[in-house]
């Protein structure tokens, strides 16, 4: 497990996507996770679209499921599956995320800026539940699986996509890349694949499957460091978020060249994880 030598928590993840907001929605776009590539042709917008239905795939969607979204985001892969039918909880820390998620006109969408770790849901009261992306900004990893086994139904399908410590990273590239992108992205720890069955493991979960997708998702962040780099000479509010001292999350910058490296050279993974509650 990999944990930055600055310890972050939910504030300081609440903080760094409500400063980053312009920055995600205009370099990326509505999802906050990464685009999955397949065919190599696909846009960066219909990539991301392909990781919420591959995600969707593994669950089982069906109309009518209740599923809960731990880390919703902007709510744009809640809104894929209520198109689809189900009935999506949501949740986020940041206020800004909120916004756009609640404005959104599907029906069987609520969300929630709350904590994950103390979320108050009832106990089995979905028939799914997935987290894209967000399970690395959890303080406490074993509660996260803990909480979520609590609110699934027996039988439940459990869906994981994770940015995992690589299983052959060298100290250098924890020292060098893992570590400080740990720390620049908001991450309270970042764990391996070992570490993730683990955990499943001690709190219910069977797993269903597990599948490395790095080769899919790593274009990435190529793309949104030139897009960055564009904004920069023609979006002056790009530019205040990248110079301007007050704001606190502008050093995410640096771990731009940082992931690319990273995921290319195999310090850092992408995994889709699908469990089950027994």
């Amino acid at each position: 497990m990999i944990v930055p030598n600055v310890p972050q928590g939910a504030a300081q993840v609440a903080e760094h996507y409500d400063e980053l907001d312009a920055a995600y929605r205009r370099i990326w776009g509505e999802h906050v996770h990464h685009g999955y590539w397949v065919t190599g042709r696909e846009s960066a917008a219909e990539a991301a679209d392909a990781l919420t239905r591959l995600v969707g795939a593994k669950l089982g969607l069906r109309p009518g499921m209740k599923m809960v979204d731990v880390g919703c985001g902007y709510g744009a892969s809640a809104a894929m599956f209520a198109r689809a039918g189900a009935e999506v909880t949501g949740f986020t820390l940041s206020e800004a995320q909120a916004r756009v998620a609640k404005s959104r006109p599907e029906s069987g969408l609520t969300f929630h800026v709350r904590d994950w770790l103390a979320n108050g849901l009832p106990d089995a009261a979905f028939d799914a539940g997935y987290a894209i992306e967000s399970s690395e900004h959890m303080e406490d990893k074993a509660r996260f699986f803990a909480e979520t086994a609590r609110v699934l139904k027996p039988g439940s399908p459990f869906v994981v996509c994770a940015w995992l410590e690589g299983e052959t990273a060298t100290p250098w590239q924890a020292k060098h890349l893992l570590e400080p992108i740990c720390r620049e992205g908001r991450l309270p720890s970042m764990g391996s694949r070992a570490d993730y069955e683990t955990l499943a493991a001690g709190a219910g979960f069977r797993l269903v499957s597990y599948e490395d997708i790095s080769r899919n998702v790593r274009r990435t962040w190529t793309i949104c460091a030139r897009r960055f780099a564009g904004k920069l000479v023609s979006d002056p509010a790009i530019r205040r978020l990248a110079f301007s001292k007050a704001v606190r999350s502008r050093d995410f910058m640096l771990s731009l060249p940082r992931l690319i490296l990273a995921l290319r050279n195999g310090a850092m993974r992408y995994g889709v994880f699908a469990w089950e509650k027994v």
